[in-house]
This record gives structure tokens, C-alpha cells and sequence, in this order.
């Protein structure tokens, strides 16, 4: 063979090779244009998948894509678990309903519990949260958002640790701790448990049959059976659910601030999510400022006469009505503010500044130039204390700006300033004739901060440092110290013609004439302390309405319709 002849052979295997690549790449194209382009996850986040920090992610994944890996870690040990036709209890075979049980925890049987394997993260709902009686002060930070199959991002509010118990209603049962991360989020479901759940539990669940089965600690089999007419009702519940997750941006200028966000910011701290004071009756709006606009809200079934006098009563105090931030003088400092008492060995903490999309920068850029307008904040240079901003809309479509104090709460003993008792409030309410219900203008805000403890109160946006000069919304003792105000305020009133929660009032009284002497007196002590009430909020003269949950009347305690 001579030497041309071996230099051609090289060049025939490498066209050779070169061809069946071609050919393997075209075999390939043809069959990747059969298969989805891309992949649709579910809920990502929280504890699994190796934790909630990416370097543990990384290591976890790093496990399955060793090949040297030799100590294996041992499997755990089940009993054999089958399934047959005899498993099915539902009404309906012909279904693809959704796996929804009933787990007990907290010492209640919480319903709506959806066993969803899609999800990386077990979820404790916050309705949820409220409904179990648990304090917001046992959540553990946790600041990781959950990740949904479209995507978007939803923030946490914390996490932690509660035993649920599964197949109570059996003679068989077990009880896990499981780690919730607790969520604020519009949905039908109470609890959605997920992998790190159903894993714990060693649980398989077969959706055809509507069942989970799992060991016992004796090595017995449990069968839960989910609750199909249940499963369906969520279902189609979950169709008309308006989400809270804030809508995506079509805006793509990034320094203009729209005039329909900024009417669209609220001062008020409260989300609406709390039980708040409500009339029970059809309501009359009446004028009350300068403007046609400017008007609060009177009961429908009074008289004539009785409503002229109430009226009258609020028309000669209308200077005690905030119609914006500025329209506040606030509480004088020497009578009450507001004193952060940080532990001597703590160290001050600058959280790193976190990103926020268009639409979430501009909210805030917008609810800073209304603070500033206020007064509420300043600017400020060479912090030590400083804190994120988080942006939440409201359930009448509202922005409100939070600031994360997570760190500044923790360096803060609590303030165990006792709160009344709902029961006793609820009982002394109840039983008078007319009701009117009071809500102070962004009444946190009205009280001062200290000013040796202004700085630490620092938050950061995206071009600028500022503090409170007022008490903000989300402060560990911000509570206590509003109560604390109530009662030194109305300490004379209190229990004889008002009653009040925190910033929930109520004034009472048993004839017309009465009532308006009570409103009067209640406004003189308003006045006498320069606080501001909100008349958007505000109902005058009614026969009845709900006050922390409880429906009031001349009657008594009534049964709360929307729960019943």
C-alpha cells in the first residue's frame, strides 16, 4: 500500500464518522420535534431538594451525579403495600379528583389538606395559621420565596414546626413533625403537603383510587381515603379564587411613576385580611368635608330626627377627620411615643438590598414620595440598623409597603403589655341599641418614634436610605404600644360607652340621645390628644354589625353569618 493510499483512509473514516453524526443529529431532530420543547415544574422552594440555600441545592445535586460515590445510605424498611378496587369509597368513579384529607394538628381537625407530590414544599396556609391560634411570634425567619410552575414568586411569611397526625379517625394512627413554610396566598385548600411530607411519612398515594396508604410505627398498613366531594367543592372554588400575587407589568419605563399606581398606594397597614368592625346594616353616605367626595357613613334605619342629631355631632367635630397623611398632627411625644429597647449585645444588622421588578420599584418609589410628604420619614446617611422593603397588595387592590425589621424584632425583648380580652369586650359590647364604629387614620403612624431610636428604624429603596420618625406597621411591640395609647387616651370612657382592641373601636350606648352624648365626649378626648380618625371607615348610629369576629346587636351576641 502506498503512502497516498494510507493518507486517504484517515480522510474516508473521518467523512464516515462525520456523516453518521449528521444522520444522528438529523434522526434526533426528527424525534425531538415529536416531544414538548419545555418543562412545566410545579411548586419549587422551601426545604427540599437538599434546603433552602444554593449551595446546599448544589450539593444535593452533586449526589446523583456522582459515580464514586461507595457508602450508599441505607433504605428505609416498609411493609409490602397493594392496592385493589376495594380501596375506592368515592361516589363517582369515573374521576380525576384531586387527593384532598383531613389531618389533625394543634389540637384541631383542619379539613382541605390537598396531598400534592408536584410540590417541593409543605404549606401551612396563613388563614390557616390564625384559624389554629398559634402566635405569629412561634414563626421562624425564613425568607425564601416558593417558586410556581408559571414562575412568578410568592414571599413567606416564616416557618414552622408542627406534629400532624394522620388517620386520626382510625384505631390506627401516626403522628410526624412536618415543616411548614406559612404562606399569604388566595386559595381553597387549608394545607397543601408536599414530597418532604409524603416522604417522611413513607407514604404512596394512588390518585385512581383516592387513597394514601403508609406504615404504622408497629409495621401495620394505615389507609386515608380522600374526601371526594370535598376534593371537587376546592376544586371549583380554586377556579374563581382572585389571586393576591401582584399582575404582571406591561410597563417598560423605569423612572416614570404613573399617576393611577399612586392613588392606588394606602397608608393603612392592615392587608384586610384580619376580621375587622363591620355594620350589619345597608349604609347612608353624608358629607362631611369640603368637597362632594369627602363624606363618611351613616346607619340606615334611624329616623329622620335621630339621624339629624348624630349627624350634627360628627358635622361639629370635622376637624378630627384626616383626609390625607398631612391632615395629622400626631400624638404629642411627651404624652406617649414610641422607644425601641435594643439588647446592649446585639449587633446592628444592614440586610443586603434585595431586587424588585418595575412595577414593585415604582409602587415603592411612589409610597416613599407620599411618606415624605407626610413627614413620616427623612432621609439618612452611615446606617447601622437597615432593612428591605416588601411590597404587598391589599385586598382592595391597594400597594402596601412593609418593611422587613426580622432582625431588629429579634435584638427586642417583648413588650408583654397585655391586650384585652376579646370575650369580656365582646360581652360588655353586646346588648345596646345603637353602635357606632370608629377607625383611626393610619393610626399606628400617628404615634412618634423616639428620636434616639429614629436611625434604627432605616430602610433601603433603590436609590436612597431613609427612617420613620413615626411607628411603622411591623415593628415587634408596635401592638402593645398602640393599646398602651388607647388606654391612656379613653382610660375614662373605656368599659362605660367604648370598648376598643388595639385599633378597633366600638361606641356604645342604648338610646339616640345617649349615643350622641357619647360621641361627643369620645371626640373631646380625640381632640384633646391631636388623633385623627379615617371617615371612609368610620359608621355612625347602626343597630349592629361584627366587632372582632362577633356579630352585635340590641339582642345580644348574634351567630356571624359569613361563617355560618
Amino acid at each position: 500500500m502506498d503512502h497516498h493510499s494510507q493518507a486517504r483512509q484517515p480522510r474516508d473514516r473521518r467523512r464516515r464518522s462525520c456523516s453518521v453524526e449528521r444522520q444522528d443529529r438529523s434522526r434526533h431532530s426528527r424525534e425531538g420535534s415529536d416531544r414538548p420543547r419545555k418543562v412545566i415544574n410545579t411548586i419549587a422552594g422551601g426545604f427540599a431538594g437538599g434546603g433552602s440555600t444554593s449551595s446546599a441545592r448544589r450539593r444535593h445535586l452533586r449526589a446523583v451525579r456522582s459515580v464514586n460515590s461507595v457508602n450508599q445510605p441505607r433504605l428505609p424498611i416498609m411493609p409490602p403495600i397493594t392496592f385493589s378496587d376495594r380501596d375506592f369509597r368515592g361516589a363517582d368513579p369515573v374521576q380525576d379528583d384531586p387527593m384532598v384529607i383531613s389531618v389533625e394538628m394543634h389540637n384541631c381537625i383542619v379539613k382541605k389538606t390537598l396531598v400534592d407530590q408536584g410540590s417541593s414544599a409543605d404549606i401551612l396556609y396563613w388563614n390557616t395559621f390564625v384559624q389554629l391560634g398559634i402566635l405569629e411570634e412561634s414563626l421562624e425567619p425564613y425568607h425564601e420565596p416558593l417558586v410556581g410552575f408559571a414562575g412568578e414568586r410568592v414571599m413567606t411569611r416564616g416557618c414552622i414546626d408542627l406534629y400532624t397526625r394522620f388517620g386520626f379517625d382510625q384505631e390506627s394512627s401516626r403522628e410526624i413533625k412536618i415543616r411548614y413554610i406559612v404562606v399569604h396566598a388566595s386559595t381553597s385548600y387549608n394545607i397543601l403537603l408536599g414530597r418532604p411530607s409524603i416522604n417522611a411519612l413513607q407514604a404512596i398515594v394512588l390518585t385512581p383510587h383516592l387513597c394514601m396508604k403508609f406504615p404504622s410505627r408497629d409495621g401495620q398498613v394505615i389507609t386515608v381515603h380522600a374526601d371526594q366531594k370535598t376534593a371537587r367543592e376546592c376544586y371549583l372554588s380554586s377556579l374563581k379564587v382572585q389571586p393576591i400575587a401582584d399582575p404582571p407589568s406591561t410597563a417598560k419605563g423605569v423612572n416614570v411613576i404613573r399617576q393611577e399606581m399612586t392613588k392606588g398606594l394606602d397608608l393603612d397597614p392592615r392587608l384586610g385580611e384580619e376580621e375587622r368592625i363591620e355594620p350589619a346594616e345597608d349604609l347612608v353616605s353624608f358629607e362631611l368635608g369640603r368637597t362632594l367626595e369627602q363624606v363618611t357613613h351613616m346607619g340606615s334605619q334611624l329616623n329622620k330626627d335621630d339621624s339629624n342629631q348624630v349627624k350634627r355631632t360628627v358635622r361639629d367635630n370635622k376637624d378630627l377627620f384626616a383626609w390625607t397623611a398631612s391632615d395629622m398632627p400626631g400624638i404629642d411625644p411627651k404624652f406617649l411615643c414610641h422607644r425601641l429597647a435594643v439588647c446592649r449585645d446585639a449587633r446592628p444588622v444592614a440586610q443586603k438590598k434585595r431586587k424588585m421588578g418595575d412595577e414593585k420599584r415604582k409602587a415603592a418609589d411612589a409610597e416613599v414620595k407620599k411618606l415624605l410628604q407626610a413627614g413620616f420619614i427623612r432621609e439618612v446617611t452611615y446606617t447601622t440598623w437597615l432593612a428591605n422593603v416588601v411590597l404587598v397588595k391589599k385586598s382592595s387592590g391597594k400597594w402596601r409597603m412593609c418593611t422587613d425589621y426580622t432582625d431588629l424584632n429579634k435584638a427586642c425583648p417583648k413588650d408583654a403589655y397585655p391586650l384585652p380580652c376579646i370575650d369580656r369586650l365582646v360581652d360588655a359590647a353586646s346588648g345596646h341599641s345603637i353602635f357606632s364604629f370608629l377607625d383611626a387614620y393610619s393610626g399606628y403612624n400617628q404615634i412618634k418614634m423616639h428620636s434616639a431610636d429614629e436611625e434604627k428604624m432605616a430602610f433601603i429603596i433603590e436609590n436612597a436610605n431613609f427612617c420613620y420618625r413615626v411607628m411603622p406597621f411591623g415593628l415587634k411591640n408596635a401592638e402593645a404600644t398602640y393599646q398602651r395609647l388607647m388606654d391612656k387616651v379613653f382610660r375614662g370612657q373605656i368599659g362605660r360607652n367604648i370598648e376598643i382592641y388595639v385599633d378597633d373601636m366600638v361606641v356604645k350606648s342604648d338610646s339616640v340621645a345617649d349615643h350622641v352624648a357619647d360621641l361627643a365626649e369620645i371626640f373631646d378626648e380625640l381632640c384633646k390628644h391631636n388623633m385623627r380618625l379615617n371617615p371612609e371607615k368610620c359608621t355612625f348610629g347602626v343597630k349592629g354589625g361584627k366587632f372582632l369576629g362577633f356579630m352585635l346587636s340590641e339582642m345580644g351576641i348574634e351567630a356571624n353569618r359569613d361563617k355560618c
